[in-house]
C-alpha cells in the first residue's frame, strides 16, 4: 500500500509495509519480528491490563524474552473480545497490508473479523494465519501448541536417546517454524499482489512446518519401511558427524565426505583409517559409525578443545566448539559479523541480543526501536494519527476496558 511507517530511522526492504499482529504467545509475535526486523512497521495489538502473556517469558530473574520478541513494534491495547474493540481492530487491519494471527481457526470469524469481511475494506490484505492443524481438516478445531505441533509433526520422536523417551530441544521450534513459514508466505503474497493487486489467505499450520523439515523420513518409510528412531547426538549413516569428548570441553566435527575423512584420519596422525576397508566410503564408515566414534573420541580426548580446532582448521575440517551465550558474546567472528548487538531497552537499559536476519546488501534489516515497556504505549499515536481519535474518545474507550 505505500505506507510508510511512524517512527524514525526507517530502513529495511520492507520499510513501506504494515503489519498488524494479532495473538499471543510465540508463533504469531515471532512472525511480527521477522517482519519487523526486515523494515516493516508492526503494530500489536495486545489486550488491555497485562498485556501479551510473552512479556512475562524467560529464564531468570527479569523475563527479557519479550525484548527480542517485541523489537521494532508499537503497541496498541485492544479488547477483541468486546464488539468496540473489534471494530477498532478492523478500522486498523483496513490501513494494513498485512494482518498476522494465531488464534485458534474460526476466532476471527466469531468476531466478525473474518477473511471474506476483511477483504470488503482492504481487498489487498494479506492475512497470515497460524494454528495448530491448519484453518481447515478435522483436527482444525482442536487447541494446538508447539510441542504437540512436533510430536505430530514428526520431530519429537526422532530426537533424544534410544533408550529414553522422546526428547525436546531447548526452545520452541514448532512454532519458530511456524512463524518462519508465515513470513515466508507473506513474502510471496506480497510478490504476488504486487503483481495482481489481489490479498490472500495464507494457512500455515505447527505440524506442517515441522513435518517440511523432516527431510525424507516420509518416503523412507513409503518406499523402504524404514522407521527413523531416536539416535542420541548422532544421524544414523552419516559418520564420522558428531559431538566428540576433549580434555577440557566437547567440540563437534563433520568429516563423513570421503575427502574430508581422508584429511581427518591425517590429522589424528593415523592415515592407515582411511584406507581401512570398514571407514573408506561413506556407506563403510555409517555401517561401523559406533567404533569409529570410539576411534576418534579417543584422539580427542587426549588434547584440549583449542588443539582440536586448530588441527581441524589447518586440515580443513569443518569443526567447531559447542558455544553457550557466554561463547558467542566473546567470539571474535560474532563480533566482526556484528550477529550479536547492544540495544538500548526501556525497562533494562542496554542488552545483548540476536541481530536481524539475513543481511541484505542494499536494503539492511535493523532494530530501529526496543520493545514497548508497558502494553499501549502507542496507544496516542496509532489511535490519534491513524484513527483520528481525540484524547476525549481515547479516554472514553479506555474506561469502558475497550483499549
Amino acid at each position: 500500500m505505500g505506507r510508510r511507517p511512524g517512527g524514525s530511522g526507517v530502513s529495511g526492504a520492507l520499510c513501506d509495509i504494515r503489519v498488524v499482529e494479532m495473538g499471543q504467545l510465540l508463533a504469531g509475535p515471532f512472525c511480527g519480528q521477522l517482519l519487523g526486523d526486515m523494515g516493516a512497521d508492526v503494530i500489536k495489538l495486545e489486550p488491555p491490563g497485562a498485556g501479551d502473556p510473552m512479556r512475562l517469558w524467560g529464564q531468570g530473574e527479569d523475563k527479557v524474552q519479550w525484548e527480542v520478541i517485541a523489537r521494532n513494534k508499537r503497541s496498541v491495547t485492544c479488547n477483541l473480545r468486546v464488539p468496540e474493540g473489534q471494530a477498532l481492530a478492523r478500522k486498523i487491519i483496513a490501513t494494513a497490508d498485512v494482518l498476522v494471527e494465531n488464534f485458534k481457526p474460526g476466532t476471527l470469524e466469531k468476531w466478525g473479523l473474518s477473511p471474506e469481511e476483511l477483504h470488503k475494506d482492504n481487498p489487498g490484505l494479506i492475512i497470515a494465519r497460524m494454528s495448530g492443524y491448519g484453518q481447515d481438516g478435522p483436527y482444525s478445531d482442536r487447541a494446538g501448541f508447539g510441542g504437540i505441533g512436533e510430536a505430530m509433526g514428526g520431530w519429537r520422536y526422532i530426537v533424544g536417546d534410544p533408550d529414553r523417551p522422546p526428547a525436546r530441544m531447548g526452545i520452541s521450534i514448532g512454532d519458530t517454524l511456524c512463524a518462519t513459514y508465515g513470513c515466508m508466505g507473506v513474502l510471496a503474497a506480497l510478490h504476488h499482489r504486487e503483481k495482481t493487486g489481489e490479498g490472500q489467505v495464507v494457512d500455515t499450520a505447527l505440524y506442517e512446518s515441522v513435518l517440511q523439515v523432516m527431510e525424507g523420513l516420509v518416503p523412507e518409510y513409503d518406499h523402504n519401511g524404514y522407521i527413523r528412531e531416536r539416535a542420541g547426538s548422532i544421524l544414523p549413516g552419516i559418520a564420522p558427524s558428531n559431538v566428540y569428548r576433549c580434555k577440557d570441553g566437547h567440540i563437534m566435527i563433520g568429516a563423513n565426505k570421503d575427502g574430508i575423512f581422508v584429511r581427518l584420519a591425517q590429522a589424528m596422525d593415523q592415515p592407515d583409517l582411511a584406507r581401512d576397508a570398514r571407514y573408506a566410503t561413506h556407506l563403510a564408515r555409517g555401517e561401523n559409525q559406533i567404533e569409529l566414534d570410539r576411534i576418534i573420541n579417543e584422539w580427542t580426548s587426549e588434547h584440549t578443545v583449542a588443539e582440536v580446532e586448530q588441527a581441524m582448521i589447518e586440515y580443513s575440517i569443518p569443526a567447531g566448539k559447542v558455544y553457550r551465550a557466554p561463547e558467542m558474546i566473546a567470539d571474535p567472528h560474532f563480533q566482526a559479523r556484528e550477529a550479536i548487538i547492544e540495544v538500548e531497552t526501556e525497562r533494562f537499559g542496554k542488552l545483548k541480543m540476536q541481530n536481524a536476519f539475513p543481511k541484505f546488501s542494499r536494503t539492511p534489516s535493523s532494530v530501529r526501536r526496543p520493545a514497548p515497556a508497558q502494553p499501549g504505549k502507542d496507544n496516542a499515536e496509532i489511535y490519534g494519527d491513524i484513527l483520528g481519535l481525540d484524547d476525549a474518545a481515547r479516554s472514553e474507550l479506555a474506561s469502558k476496558g475497550v483499549i
